[in-house]
């Protein structure tokens, strides 16, 4: 009996599955740093992601300690000043049926455990702006792709930004993606000093998860596999 706990105890789905079940999305982190080694260690098994013919397409700016900082407060002032938003991959054009209902209830789970009343459209409003606040972590990645492949590029990101969460959840880390920092595209290439070629997919806060705060307190549905898939077996 205490062999075959063991065995199950070391089989690699299960261990996977452990992971895909913690794994969520941090809103308040620790302030304390992700020491660099633990970091490298991340990003080392996040590489292996597979991607389009192998074209590896994410590039990836890491900020710690003053670096961070200096970014938070550029992102907080562009997203707080009313300027229009500058994505470089087009928001969804409409969440309706099912896809609405799921975020719907996302938000509203966070909105309740943070005691924001449905209908308070300033509350709703100064949560969002966490997201430039990266709610509170002490690292940001920026995950950006080449524009000459275009969506490929992007999916191939989406595969390595899922390998960063997994492999940062592995070693005691959250995360939260986000597409908020992606909405001012042009702020953060400028930033950074990145060309016009590289395209802003996504951001990654992280660091370690302050589990007592009340935005951590929730956890999101998943779907059903009949909600999602279909056997074609004849």
């Amino acid at each position: 009996m205490e062999a075959s706990a063991a065995v199950v105890e070391r089989d690699p789905i299960t261990v996977l599955e452990s992971l895909m079940a913690a794994r969520f999305s941090c809103r308040s982190f620790r302030a304390d740093p992700v020491p660099r080694a633990t970091i490298e260690r991340i990003l080392t098994a996040s590489q292996k992601t597979a991607s389009w013919c192998n074209s590896q397409p994410w590039r990836v700016e890491i900020t710690s300690g003053a670096a961070t900082e200096a970014f938070r407060k550029l992102m907080y002032a562009a997203a707080s000043s009313g300027k229009p938003s500058s994505g470089d991959f087009p928001f969804p054009r409409e969440y309706k049926g099912v896809y609405l209902e799921r975020r719907r209830e996302s938000g509203f789970q966070l909105y309740n455990a943070l005691g924001i009343a449905r209908g308070d459209k300033a509350g709703y409003a100064r949560q969002a702006l966490e997201n430039y606040n990266f709610f509170g972590a002490p690292h940001v990645a920026i995950i950006h792709s080449d524009e000459a492949l275009g969506t490929y590029g992007a999916i191939d990101c989406g595969g390595y930004v899922t390998s960063f969460m997994l492999a940062a959840q592995a070693l005691g880390v959250a995360t939260v993606p986000q597409a908020a920092l992606a909405f001012h595209s042009d702020v953060v290439r400028h930033h950074f000093g990145l060309g016009d070629d590289r395209k802003i997919v996504c951001g990654i806060s992280f660091g370690y998860p302050d589990l007592a705060h009340d935005a951590n307190s929730y956890r999101t549905s998943r779907a059903a596999l009949a909600d999602t898939v279909r056997f074609v077996d004849d």
